[in-house]
């Protein structure tokens, strides 16, 4: 690790490289796209998914690490300090707020499903759920685990420990640093990702028909139910908003995290070149693997009808409790299952300590703490949070987060950096600074789609969100009423944090114009 403006930069470029790859590549990637696929036409899901990974992913990135890298040449890893480079007005650093307030609410809730997925890699070994033979019974294994109500588990304790681990692991990973925590991580846990994807893939497609006795139940079948596609469905809006919305969760764009990486980089590292090939490793996690082990798996063993039921349920219910009932069926299950939900593991956890960095960097930067004590300030803030989303999980707490964090805000922040990047900071500049010291030239097309064509479109997906479902959900159209008063309470807890960071933002600049005079 070398020091530049007495910050850390990156040890490799590989390790750079690994490191956005496994912030991008996420608990979306296998659990979350299969699904979206299924539900929304299959392989005419992959048309409007393809067209907004070119308009949206694939800009937002170049864009967010051209913002990141020019924040890092004056000091500053999150998105106040960055923004207001980019923007000479005093409300530009609150608008940064945003980045850190997303990546702060996403890592409270991310790291409690993240820890599902060690519990589950440690049951898979003990055979512990293999005695659950149907769908329903297996389903309450899950939600007795995640504290709903008594079943197999009396309590939440047991999920509890999980979570102590996972979060153990997060923070001591944070505490090492870039170099030594974050690269380090990112070397032995993508690769091992890719292996242990790459086996499962292997095992799903020679499962072949499981029950001779019901020959329409292959694999082959599954492939066709996730990739034929069903061009009518086209002319329905809501699949190109969903293809839109899988974009954003797969790359991990619109969350602060990617500023915070690129923010270490030194001014002349190539940007153009990586940020092409972190989103390409994440598309291949995504639609070559990701497509390839949980949906087929289940209309192997289920049928068509039921993986469909399946996929209308959910993520969890394909990889949480399909996958389950399917380990507990096929030779040496217990093998598979452990490398399933450590793959998943080794997926969540290095999304999340990307999203504790942009908080950290923040600290460290602008306030001036030493990285153990920022890493400490933000371990207490998470425990404390995570307390709520674990003991109120069945009341929509999580939910609640999800959507405006995990959701909603993702397009917000992103067209807010698009146009602070590409107007307010002159396209011309934005374009100059994306292209600085890159191995490759982005082509000039580009230019004009991240100007025109990605605004419009996150626009278009703002407005569409905000009134199909911003409004219902704001207004508590659709909420049980049993779970009103903890939604409530999700909403205030995510209005302390935000205003939480406000005050140390504002703080943060109090002290800087204290120390220029």
């Amino acid at each position: 690790m070398t020091e530049n403006n007495n910050r850390e930069e990156w040890g490799s470029k590989i390790g750079l490289i690994l490191a956005v790859a496994g912030n991008a590549v996420g608990l979306g990637n296998f659990l979350r796209f299969p699904v979206q696929a299924a539900q929304n036409g299959g392989g005419a899901f992959m048309i409007p998914y393809f067209l907004f990974f070119l308009l949206l992913g694939i800009p937002l990135m170049w864009i967010e690490w051209g913002i990141g890298r020019h924040g890092g040449k004056y000091g500053h890893g999150s998105a106040p300090g960055m923004f207001e480079r980019l923007w000479n007005n005093p409300a530009a650093k609150y608008l940064g707020t945003l980045g850190l307030f997303i990546s702060l609410v996403i890592m409270i809730y991310y790291t409690y499903i993240e820890s599902w997925t060690l519990g589950f890699s440690f049951f898979s070994l003990t055979k512990m759920y293999f005695g659950e033979a149907s769908f329903d019974s297996m389903k309450n294994f899950l939600y007795s685990y995640q504290g709903r109500f008594p079943a197999q588990f009396s309590s939440v304790g047991v999920s509890y420990i999980f979570l102590l681990i996972t979060f153990a692991i997060n923070f001591w990973v944070l505490y090492r640093g870039i170099s030594k925590g974050i690269e380090k991580l990112a070397k032995i846990a993508m690769p091992l990702l890719f292996i242990f994807a790459i086996v499962l893939a292997i095992r799903v497609i020679t499962l072949g028909v499981p029950d001779p006795s019901k020959p329409e139940n292959s694999v082959m079948n599954g492939f066709a139910f996730i990739w034929n596609p069903n061009f009518a469905m086209l002319a329905d809006p809501s699949i190109w908003l969903a293809a839109a919305g899988q974009i954003f969760f797969t790359l991990s764009v619109g969350m602060g995290t990617i500023h915070a990486y690129a923010s270490y980089l030194k001014p002349k590292d190539d940007i153009a070149l990586s940020a092409l090939a972190t989103s390409t490793t994440n598309e291949f996690a995504e639609v070559v693997l990701g497509g390839s082990i949980a949906i087929p798996a289940a209309v192997a063993f289920f049928g068509v009808a039921m993986t469909t039921q399946i996929a209308l349920g959910g993520a969890f219910d394909l990889g949480f409790v399909s996958m389950s009932l399917i380990f507990g069926q096929i030779p040496f299950g217990q093998f598979f299952g452990f490398i399933w939900f450590l793959l998943l593991f080794f997926a969540g956890i290095t999304s999340s300590v990307a999203m504790g960095q942009p908080v950290v960097a923040f600290l460290e930067d602008e306030l001036g703490m030493s990285r153990k004590r920022a890493v400490t300030l933000l371990a207490v803030t998470v425990f404390v949070a995570v307390h709520f989303v674990v003991f109120f999980l069945k009341y929509g707490f999580l939910d609640e987060m999800d959507y405006w964090a995990g959701t909603f805000g993702l397009v917000v922040f992103a067209l807010m950096e698009t146009i602070l990047f590409m107007w307010v900071f002159d396209s011309r500049k934005a374009w100059e600074e994306m292209n600085e010291g890159g191995d490759i030239q982005i082509p000039r097309v580009f230019y004009y789609i991240m100007k025109f064509v990605t605004p419009l479109v996150l626009m278009v997906v703002m407005g569409w969100w905000f009134i199909n479902d911003a409004i219902p959900i704001l207004l508590l159209e659709n909420a049980a009423p049993e779970n009103v008063p903890y939604i409530w309470g999700a909403r205030i807890l995510m209005l302390l944090i935000c205003l939480g960071l406000f005050f140390l933002v504002r703080l943060a600049w109090k002290r800087k114009t204290a120390e220029q005079h």
